[in-house]
């Protein structure tokens, strides 16, 4: 890495300091293909706590058969007990879910809903207000138990099926996760077709109805290139908690169109020339996923990542 870039030019109005809820283990590795080891899962997030990283998603506790990819979430998540200083969520389908996460010492949970009626019936097999239901239980034994819960809320901005989703009815599911009790709503561009008027529509729908800002986090797909646009738009409201995935990777796997994830080192470029402090070593990091990329046979598709490693042509056209 060149000394001295980013350079930093803060702008005003923009947090001082910004949380990164990583999901490559997660997220990033779920619709991959090939089953990636579990001693190379617990060592990519070893790696990823290591850059300084202080929320990584490790795994997820739903049955086999929906994602082959985490069957391993008995193996993999004991190997991590050693990691100190960095919280690691996992996600819960179910109160099944929630019973293996809770043996095994997990203290942060998910769960995921859909604020549209097609991707509930294909990601969970149920319409909204059935997975509603289902989660209800989930999360108050989580709450008596003292465990912190974060509600996914998918296709947040579109629908491959349905078009445009309503900013009404995206409140609408948004603000029943919260009345159950979660603690945190991240709010889901599966499909990556969020622009940041967008974004800052749906914030304030969001406030109007008592959501507040700080318990907000945003999850944005990179499909159309308007990640970072609409992760600087969400953060010039007030949001804090950007998730990203190390190396760009992920998708998902009910929903075909969805491509990767926002990178986390296009995220920390941008924020670190901000001047918002992140606490991640970029270096680390950017080594973190060429290493991963290695495994998986391919190479990153995060632009900070290879121009960093070297990979990317700096000759003038």
């Amino acid at each position: 890495m060149t000394v001295g870039l980013p350079m930093e030019m803060p702008a005003g109005g923009l947090p001082p300091r910004v949380r990164i809820h990583e999901v490559g283990p997660r997220d990033g590795l779920q619709n991959e293909q090939q089953v990636v080891p579990t001693e190379v899962k617990a060592e990519f997030v070893h790696r990823l706590a290591g850059s300084g990283l202080t929320t990584v998603e490790a795994t997820s506790f739903v049955h086999p058969k929906w994602v082959p990819q985490l069957a391993d979430a008995e193996d993999l998540f004991p190997r991590l007990a050693d990691i100190e200083g960095v919280v690691l969520p996992v996600l819960v389908p179910n109160e099944r879910g929630l019973d293996r996460a809770l043996t095994l010492g997990a203290r942060r949970i998910a769960v995921f809903a859909s604020a549209t009626e097609t991707f509930a019936a294909r990601n969970l097999n149920r319409t909204v207000e059935e997975s509603l239901a289902m989660f209800e239980p989930v999360v108050a034994r989580a709450k008596d138990d003292e465990v912190h819960v974060r509600g996914y809320l998918s296709m947040c901005f579109g629908d491959p099926w349905e078009g445009a989703v309503p900013i009404r009815q995206v409140v609408r599911v948004a603000r029943r996760l919260m009345d159950l009790g979660c603690d945190e709503l991240s709010l889901g561009d599966t499909i990556g077709v969020a622009t940041p008027g967008h974004v800052r529509a749906l914030l304030a729908g969001l406030n109007e109805e008592g959501v507040p800002t700080d318990a907000v986090g945003v999850h944005f797909h990179d499909t159309y290139g308007q990640a970072l646009a609409n992760t600087l738009a969400a953060l010039q409201h007030g949001v804090t908690t950007v998730d990203a995935s190390a190396g760009g990777l992920g998708g998902c796997p009910y929903a075909k169109s969805a491509t990767g994830n926002l990178a986390t080192e296009d995220l920390v470029w941008m924020l670190h020339g901000l001047g918002i402090e992140t606490g991640v070593d970029l270096g680390r990091l950017t080594a973190t996923s060429v290493w991963m990329a290695e495994r998986l046979g391919r190479p990153s598709p995060s632009r900070t990542v290879r121009a960093l490693a070297g990979t990317a042509s700096h000759k003038e056209s």
